[in-house]
């Protein structure tokens, strides 16, 4: 049997560590890191999901602050919130929770978030910064991928790698940051052809299309890595994009769903909220 890579573990580890930076700091700046995470609407996977994100603050010793507005706010109003947000000196990371709602421009609520307190990673500047391999805040799913297989050693130098699905919150920035450490990667999607061939060939899959049993066991080879960000409910039942069951004797390292990559997105969000503070805290220093 393979070995199962636990987000819920290491994520667990890993804020240990944040709690403590965020003592440091604390110390160091008399101030913690400050989140503030912008709600439109009452989607209730987005509500849980920004609950989650205020409790991990408050275990870290981070502030808060939620902002909740009716779906029924105006794209100006909305853009208005977030300039407060950018111009208020004791707010140091800003998430504005998508899904947005129809009439409003999700591009253009992104653009205009400061690209120094773009906790999500999404602002076009600091994905450009990342392609280019500049310093840069990484989106927090991607991030956490990273972090999970480097947990494990798992060697990515000259590695092929197979991404399925190539959105941008996920499929294209793990894409890019396998190839920083040197992996070989193809990017799969929903006009691919030979998806089992392609799996076949590769060392490392990362499924991330929300398609239940869109990767099997009959298209993984032995020792594969396999990465399941997929979230899907079937029959009651969360599962992610992968068979678990039937690919975990196979696969050398495997993340379950639940408990594998979910957890570590909002532990990397934590961890993007401490670079922006530390580096707004480093340059008020120099004015």
């Amino acid at each position: 049997m393979g070995e199962i890579i636990s987000g819920r573990a290491l994520s667990k580890e890993i804020r240990e560590e944040v709690r403590i930076k965020v003592e440091e700091l604390k110390a160091t700046y008399k101030a913690v890191p400050h989140l503030a995470v912008v709600l439109v609407g009452e989607d209730p996977a987005s509500q849980s999901y920004v609950k989650a994100k205020e409790r991990a603050c408050a275990k870290a010793g981070m502030k808060s602050t939620g902002i909740i507005k009716s779906d029924s706010i105006s794209e100006e109003e909305l853009l208005e919130i977030i300039t407060g947000l950018n111009n208020d000196p004791e707010v140091h990371g800003i998430l504005v929770q998508l899904p947005l709602p129809k009439h409003i421009d999700e591009n253009k609520v992104i653009d205009a978030i400061d690209i120094s307190k773009d906790v999500d990673g999404f602002h076009p500047l600091n994905i450009a910064y990342m392609h280019l391999g500049r310093e840069a805040i990484l989106p927090a799913t991607p991030k956490g991928i990273l972090t999970m297989i480097k947990s494990k050693n798992i060697e990515l130098k000259g590695k092929d790698a197979i991404i399925i699905g190539r959105s941008n919150i996920v499929g294209k920035p793990v894409a890019m940051l396998l190839m920083k450490e040197h992996a070989t990667v193809q990017i799969a999607h929903s006009r691919t052809t030979n998806l089992k061939e392609k799996c076949l060939r590769s060392d490392i899959i990362v499924a991330a299309v929300g398609r239940p049993n869109t990767v099997t066991a009959d298209m993984v080879k032995e020792g594969a890595v396999v990465i399941d960000v997929g979230v899907n409910r079937v029959d009651g039942k969360l599962c992610g994009d992968c068979d678990f069951e039937n690919i975990k004797d196979k696969a050398s390292f495997i993340t379950p769903v639940p408990g594998g990559v979910g957890p570590m997105t909002i532990t990397s969000l934590l961890q993007n909220t401490i670079e922006c503070f530390e580096r707004l805290m480093r340059n008020a220093r120099k004015i």
